[in-house]
């Protein structure tokens, strides 16, 4: 069985014409697929229409009990049902989840030694119920998940949308007869040298190169965790992960994208 990973987020969400035709990309991958979607920038509307201050370090949200409620509010309902909902118009079959739903994703808090990230959830090998997910495929219906995850003690938890992609994608992939493919899309072309010219893209990135980038601060924000997750999962038994644009997902000649490499 092969089975496509795709996270979906930045702008193409944040902007519902370009929600759509990602979608329509999306919907045209043929063969079995799982969909997994962030939202931080809608976040960020209802947080600041609250009065309910944000922060962020090395990219990642900074989660107080305010703004778990907002994350959940805004990941699993608002963003995730939408999603659906125009999936179902596209004429695919998806189902909406959050990791609590069917024990999909069980997290665990993260440690608060170095960094106190509040109700921040992560993920091991272990946390992924691929035996349903593989049932839904198995079914024709595609799985779409938030970044919102439980502890399995009656705490949901938010937790990085580009962590929980690599992790299903593993997981999948350590089943017997199955090949994942991992992709992640946003806005952009994929990985740029120059932040300010978006024809830039690397057309192939391998992992030496992106810690020079890392070191240099020619990547940061939340292009550091997007890609430590994208080689997380290429050195984790994934057959392909790449970045980019969602027009690429059904033309394999289609150069909107970066590869990563070992």
């Amino acid at each position: 069985m092969k089975i496509n990973i795709v996270k979906i987020g930045g702008n193409l969400i944040n902007d519902r014409n370009n929600l759509h035709t990602s979608l329509k990309y999306f919907c045209q991958l043929k063969g079995n697929k799982v969909l997994i979607h962030g939202g931080g920038k809608k976040a960020d509307f209802f947080s600041s229409k609250l009065g309910i201050p944000q922060k962020l370090i090395q990219g990642r949200r900074v989660t107080n009990k305010e703004t778990l409620e907002i994350v959940i509010m805004t990941y699993a309902g608002i963003i995730n049902k939408d999603i659906v909902a125009i999936l179902q118009s596209y004429h695919c079959n998806a189902f909406g989840l959050c990791g609590a739903d069917g024990n999909c994703i069980k997290s665990y808090l993260r440690d608060k030694k170095n960094i106190d990230y509040g109700y921040v959830g992560d993920i091991n090998r272990k946390s992924v119920n691929t035996h349903l997910i593989k049932f839904l495929l198995e079914n024709n219906i595609v799985p779409v998940f938030c970044s919102i995850t439980h502890d399995g003690n009656g705490n949901l938890l938010n937790t990085n949308a580009d962590t929980i992609a690599s992790h299903i994608a593993i997981s999948l992939a350590m089943e017997k007869n199955c090949k994942t493919e991992l992709h992640f899309c946003f806005e952009k072309k994929g990985v740029l040298q120059n932040m300010q010219d978006s024809e830039s893209f690397f057309q192939e990135i391998n992992f030496s190169l992106f810690q020079k980038m890392k070191k240099n601060h020619t990547i940061k924000n939340g292009m550091v965790p997007k890609l430590e997750n994208a080689f997380f999962a290429l050195k984790n038994g994934v057959s392909k992960v790449s970045i980019g644009l969602p027009d690429y997902l059904n033309d394999v000649n289609n150069k909107n994208k970066t590869i990563l490499c070992p």
